[in-house]
């Protein structure tokens, strides 16, 4: 166990910069694996991923269909000048 604590204190230099997220730990305590919050923030990344894409869409396809009303609507936003 000693030989153990000193390998990890000589690597200890090596990763001064690296940060965990303190959910990490909390996985571990109730006994999942680590490996789960990697999956489950990626997953997360990628449904909000997907709603921000379909609200993209949905606003270049109202700007095709009511371009004035949207000009209005993103000028109220500060996204561009009014016209």
């Amino acid at each position: 166990m000693v030989t153990g604590l000193q390998d990890i204190d000589k690597c200890r230099q090596q990763l001064h910069d690296i940060s965990v997220p303190l959910e990490v730990f909390e996985y571990i305590d109730q006994g999942r694996n680590p490996q789960l919050y990697t999956k489950e923030c990626l997953e997360r990344a990628l449904a909000k991923n997907e709603q921000y894409n379909a609200v993209i869409l949905l606003i270049q396809e109202l700007t095709k269909v009511f371009p004035e009303d949207m000009a209005k609507y993103k000028a109220i936003r500060g996204e561009d000048p009014p016209p």
